[in-house]
């Protein structure tokens, strides 16, 4: 195969603005934090535009930086044993109150309740990303109430008749479409889209990332839907409202949409009708190499990234333009030696988001749409 070559990366220009805000919250993570479980968490701890995390909850990481825990890398937000030592470390009661796990049964124990109402009870808000929808459950509501507190059910889908279906009209929107899809869920396809999405607006080409899952909308997307609580027939619909929302809005250079699950995965959908309702002119395949079985089922192997390449592009009308890896259980070595491997394999650029410079995630979609170099300000270059 030939050797794979970017094009050259201008110097960097001022990002572009966004607005932020600066809410207090706490993560309840308990037994998950840095693990498949924990990705809302983990997700909040790596990058937020809406919340200012204060600490995370997890009684077996306790006293630990959560930046180490993830990365390696300190970031100053401690891991606390539990919510009195959480606000113990707080120099002012936090806003917010988040519940940071994705069990796959996306329900509470009766021992969570009990903290939730706690929190509420304090004068916490309280951000809800599973499918029990605290707005609907008498207990929740009565204690909000009593405490003047609002409950944010993330996932809770608009009423059916506000809901829309597949029109079409996802071919209005002339700029480029990058979807990053996985072999796996919990694999790392929010964190790299989120990571593509600061790199090019670094670089002065506008960026908008289109959130599909309860984490990125968590941190702050604009744009996107909880696709995976919303009833089928409207999914590919609603993707592709959320997309053109996206494009109408903000005029943006590249619209990047965030995926979910696995187009392979027996248990997750929500990748097809990505697929389907963004229509997607490029996408970037998140894989774990060194990840044996399915994150939520140990008895199904990983796909590997050949088979999973030739399933979203049979269906689908795309190509799959860049691999991205999830380095879990992988030296850096390793990282190494399969990024020249899968490169030599597929002759298409990859590249690991979190342990290698997000300039070749930004080499990726310029190799893959040229014109978009020219959206990089004269200044920069």
């Amino acid at each position: 195969m030939p050797v794979v070559t970017f094009p050259k990366i201008k110097s960097k220009s001022q990002p572009h603005d966004r607005p932020r805000q600066h809410k207090t919250a706490i993560i309840y993570c308990e037994e998950n934090f840095g693990r498949v479980d924990g990705k809302t968490a983990n997700g909040l701890i790596r990058y937020s535009e809406k919340y200012k995390i204060l600490s995370v909850i997890d009684s077996q990481k306790t006293g630990l930086d959560s930046g180490m825990v993830l990365d390696d890398i300190p970031n100053n937000i401690p891991v606390c044993r539990d919510l009195n030592e959480a606000l113990e470390n707080a120099d002012d009661m936090p806003d917010t109150f988040i519940y940071g796990m994705a069990p796959l049964s996306g329900m509470l124990s009766e021992h969570e309740r009990g903290i939730m109402l706690e929190a509420i009870n304090l004068g916490m808000n309280i951000v809800n990303g599973l499918h029990e929808f605290l707005n609907d459950d008498p207990e929740f509501v009565a204690a909000s109430a009593a405490n003047n507190v609002t409950i944010l059910d993330i996932r809770k889908p608009h009423a059916k008749k506000d809901l829309k279906v597949f029109s079409g009209r996802i071919k209005e929107v002339t700029c480029p479409r990058i979807a990053v899809l996985g072999t796996d869920g919990a694999i790392g396809k929010r964190t790299t889209a989120t990571i593509l999405t600061k790199a090019l607006n670094d670089q002065g080409i506008k960026a908008v990332m289109v959130g599909t899952g309860q984490t990125g909308l968590m941190q702050g997307a604009r744009h996107g839907i909880a696709i995976d609580a919303i009833a089928p027939q409207f999914c590919s619909g609603e993707m592709e409202a959320a997309v053109i929302e996206a494009f109408e809005e903000e005029s943006p250079d590249v619209i990047i949409i965030e995926g979910q699950g696995a187009l392979s995965h027996p248990a997750y959908l929500t990748s097809a009708y990505i697929l389907r309702g963004s229509c997607p002119d490029g996408v970037i395949l998140q894989h774990a190499p060194g990840r044996t079985n399915l994150s939520d089922y140990p008895d199904i192997p990983m796909p590997s990234a050949t088979s999973e390449i030739n399933l979203i592009e049979t269906f689908s009308d795309t190509k799959v333009i860049g691999l991205t890896l999830n380095h879990e259980n992988m030296t850096d070595d390793e990282i190494s030696t399969t990024i020249t491997r899968y490169e030599d394999t597929f002759d298409i650029p990859v590249t690991d988001a979190l342990t290698r410079s997000p300039d070749h995630l930004v080499e990726m979609a310029l190799l893959a749409f040229p014109a978009l170099d020219r959206k990089i300000p004269a200044a920069a270059e």
